[in-house]
């Protein structure tokens, strides 16, 4: 049976000195910091039999691609659905301000964190991303396929396929930032998944989605 491996790979750093949550909100450039993540993981998979590099068609996740796209002599393709998960409190810094979580006019936002009531349900995610492999799989059959897109679609990706439940402790995603998430087929099944970070070694002092520091 042909076996086929579709790589979800994560965006590197964002420049956010504003730490705010971006989200979907256009313009947010990888730092430089980010830019040599996307190398790392360009290198990592250089030696791969990739045919076909897709991304979120938010900047971030394009300035990734461009450099795994290039190293396999491609262009890079975009998917609306590897867009990043909708967010009620997007723009806005989290914990300050108009997303301050003890102000009673927010708490209707977290009423509901199964489904979540802040944002786009996490099976919607879950449908949209994993649509969008699978086309990536029958496009590339036999070979490998990259998308580059965002922590939180990638992970619920993940944990559905494993048969874990969606609902999550978000501090407890294994999902680093240009980490790559290698799901294995065996022709339209899956057979396994895997997980690296190639750009591991960068880690110390960078920053997450919303300006937090990871180390």
């Amino acid at each position: 049976m042909t076996t086929t491996t579709v790589h979800l790979v994560r965006h590197g750093e964002v420049h956010n000195p504003e730490r705010i949550l971006y989200g979907r909100l256009p313009g947010y450039r990888l730092s430089e910091r980010g830019e040599r993540m996307a190398q790392c993981v360009a290198e990592h998979l250089a030696g791969n039999d990739v045919t076909l590099v897709r991304a979120s068609p938010l900047l971030r996740a394009q300035q990734t691609a461009a450099p795994i796209a290039a190293a396999h002599g491609l262009d890079v393709s975009q998917d609306q659905r590897l867009i990043e998960s909708e967010n009620h409190f997007e723009g806005q810094r989290m914990g300050h301000g108009g997303a301050k979580l003890t102000d009673p006019r927010n708490w209707r936002w977290f009423a509901n964190p199964l489904r979540p009531s802040w944002g786009e349900p996490y099976r919607e995610q879950v449908s949209r991303v994993t649509t969008a492999m699978h086309a990536a799989r029958a496009e590339a059959e036999g070979h490998e396929a990259v998308l580059v897109l965002h922590q939180l679609p990638i992970w619920l990706t993940r944990l559905s396929a494993e048969g874990r439940p969606l609902v999550h402790d978000p501090r407890r995603r294994e999902c680093g930032l240009c980490s790559v998430t290698s799901f294995r087929f065996a022709g339209p099944h899956l057979a396994g998944v895997d997980y690296t970070e190639p750009a591991q070694e960068l880690y110390a002092g960078a920053v997450d989605a919303t300006g937090g520091r990871l180390t």
